[in-house]
């Protein structure tokens, strides 16, 4: 558990700039764009985010377990799941960029209610093997347990995005926020790539070569997980901010907009301390006691950890709001208590979740983060022209609550 609070603690100061940078960014699009623009973009960097988590599915998770899991015995050992996962995300660049040459128009309207944005769709399919790329390095350096050059590099790349952002924002206004939210997962891959070309394991015959049957099938199961991950949550939001603004405008869906922004990023603290220490933890683990052991220290830590967070949020969120935002957005005070109530939820119920990745239990991953999403969707649709803003923040805690009883009484089914 040491090793556990060292890496959170680094990550920590990874998370601090990365929710210093956020919450920078929040702040010029609250002054240029007002809860409107704030709304606009959250929409775009969604739909932006369902497209990178796709082309991401094959070089994250299961690159970061068969890396740990083979590493001991050298590189070539580790290469076949490399190059598997680079066919497939080549395979599903060459899908995806037909469809969004033939539907981004239609796409555009529908979740950004006009056909102008359009060309974000297709620039957003363009740069994502330069986004795949740099996640799957970022997997590997993760695999190998390598945390300070992980949490270095995160923090390299994410210093040099967040600053074209803001800049391009400042100039840009509307524009350059929507440019930005477009390239900035391909320029984080960039950067990534270019910093790892003196690596040992950057050699071309680990990525380009003879694959096997049984790599491929591996890296298979996981891009039908992660593209389900990446897919079920981003589309959920869509829908459920065009479900927002139907019943509040687009300047109700702001507010809510920026109470959920303030909760992804500190949320950041958390998340990326289990990706870095663990998953590849619990991938190393091969039986259900020390697994369900791993899983029980971690909550000990990890559980107290986000309650004190959640709880410092709500205390200061007035002065959060002054802070990041605008005094437009000061009716988002009430929305913060059951959002922040469903945060904790939610990472309670990953820490027990994580061991379906770790196992590559299919089904049962398939099955709960479908089975939230559609709750999370159908709920909004209710609750959300009863409560307005509130709704969307009910459907959310209800959702994870449901989602953390199932995981927690069967983690040692789909541990086994």
């Amino acid at each position: 558990m040491k090793k556990l609070l060292k890496v959170t603690a680094s990550t920590g100061v990874l998370t601090l700039a990365k929710m210093a940078m956020g919450f920078a960014i929040a702040k010029v699009v609250a002054i240029y764009t007002g809860p409107s623009g704030m709304a606009l973009l959250g929409q775009i960097q969604g739909f932006v985010t369902a497209l990178t988590g796709v082309i991401n599915a094959p070089v994250s998770n299961g690159v970061v377990r068969y890396t740990s899991e083979y590493s001991k015995n050298g590189f070539n050992d580790c290469s076949p799941w490399w190059r598997a996962s680079l066919i497939w995300v080549a395979a599903i660049f060459f899908i995806l960029l037909p469809v969004s040459l033939l539907a981004s128009d239609k796409l555009s309207v529908y979740f950004f209610g006009d056909i102008q944005y359009y060309w974000i769709i297709i620039l957003t399919v363009l740069l994502l093997p330069i986004s795949a790329l740099g996640t799957l390095f970022l997997s590997i350096i993760n695999g190998f347990q390598n945390h300070r050059r992980f949490i270095a590099l995160n923090f390299f790349s994410v210093m040099i995005s967040s600053v074209v952002m803001i800049l391009l924002i400042i100039r840009y206004n509307i524009q350059g926020a929507i440019i930005a939210a477009a390239i900035q997962t391909a320029l984080i891959g960039l950067v990534i790539l270019l910093v790892n070309l003196n690596q040992q394991w950057m050699q071309i015959k680990n990525f380009i070569g003879h694959i096997n049957l049984s790599s491929f099938n591996g890296i298979g199961k996981y891009v039908l997980m992660a593209m389900t991950s990446a897919l079920v949550m981003p589309v959920a939001l869509l829908i459920i901010r065009n479900v927002l603004v139907q019943h509040t405008g687009w300047q109700g869906t702001g507010l809510w907009q920026a109470v959920w922004k303030i909760s992804e990023v500190y949320l950041g603290v958390i998340t990326i301390a289990l990706s870095t220490y663990y998953l590849p933890k619990l991938s190393q683990l091969n039986d259900i006691d020390s697994i369900m052991r791993e899983v029980t220290s971690t909550a000990k830590i990890i559980v107290p950890v986000i309650s004190i967070i959640a709880a410092m949020v709500y205390a200061c969120r007035d002065i959060l709001i002054d802070m990041l935002f605008t005094s437009e957005f000061r009716g988002a005070r009430e929305l913060f208590s059951v959002q922040l109530c469903g945060d904790v939820i939610k990472i309670i119920a990953w820490l027990y979740a994580f061991p379906m990745l770790s196992r590559c239990a299919v089904k049962w991953y398939l099955f709960t983060e479908i089975f939230f999403g559609v709750m999370f969707v159908i709920l909004s649709y209710i609750l959300i022209p009863m409560f307005l803003l509130h709704g969307a923040n009910y459907a959310y805690l209800i959702s994870y609550i449901f989602y953390s009883i199932i995981v927690i009484l069967n983690v040692r089914r789909f541990s086994a």
